[in-house]
């Protein structure tokens, strides 16, 4: 059964919420993306937003929550005035999309923008933004896969105080599959069991911290 992160009957909301907040933050507010979303992760409203918290995503409009959002993390006051455009801007495709993808992955906030940024995000808007949502969430899924793949084992090696060459020589695996790996090209689980052994044992730490 899949576990998402709240009922589905607050979805709907909670996705017009942050797409009305995204828009207003910068089409109105001039704020840059990047900038507010990172306001939007410290102000723990995101921590509100990954529960379904009824009070935001279905007791405020979008507008309200930013300024919320804004107000709580920085000495500016916001007396613009609401303004929530019946053309959808790229920013309110983006909170859209990504209040779904939290949604239905049930990922905090602050780990999908470790793996995919809120400004790559809105760079999908051109390509995707016509289609069924689920072509954005099996982008996400491809993204965050290929991250955390690249992440743990460059992490590790770094760890070790490894370059890639230094690890390709000292565990015998070949240079270009471990810059595969690190590039998310080449799936490190799917790998056999001798070169995840070689690359373990080099670099101080188990297969499991590999996988």
């Amino acid at each position: 059964m899949k576990n998402y992160a709240y009922s589905e009957l607050y979805l709907p909301l909670a996705q017009r919420v942050m797409g009305d907040m995204y828009d207003y933050a910068v089409n109105t507010l001039g704020f840059k993306l990047h900038e507010f979303h990172k306001l939007f992760m410290i102000s723990k409203m995101a921590d509100q937003f990954e529960i379904g918290n009824s009070t935001y995503v279905a007791g405020k409009n979008g507008c309200e929550v930013a300024r919320e959002v804004i107000e709580s993390c920085t000495d500016l006051h916001i007396d613009k005035p609401d303004e929530m455009h019946v053309d959808k801007s790229p920013e309110y495709w983006t909170g859209w999309a990504l209040a779904y993808y939290q949604w239905i992955s049930n990922v905090k906030y602050e780990e999908i923008d470790r793996c995919v940024p809120i400004d790559t995000i809105r760079g999908m808007y051109k390509t995707i933004h016509e289609a069924d949502v689920t072509v954005f969430v099996d982008m996400m899924d491809k993204a965050m896969k290929e991250h955390r793949e690249q992440s743990r084992l460059k992490r590790l090696r770094a760890y070790a105080g490894l370059s890639q060459r230094a690890l390709a020589d000292k565990s015998g695996v070949p240079l270009r599959q471990i810059q595969l790996f690190e590039q998310g090209q080449r799936d490190i689980t799917r790998t056999q069991g001798q070169t995840l052994l070689q690359l373990s044992r080099t670099l101080g730490c188990s297969m499991e911290d590999l996988l």
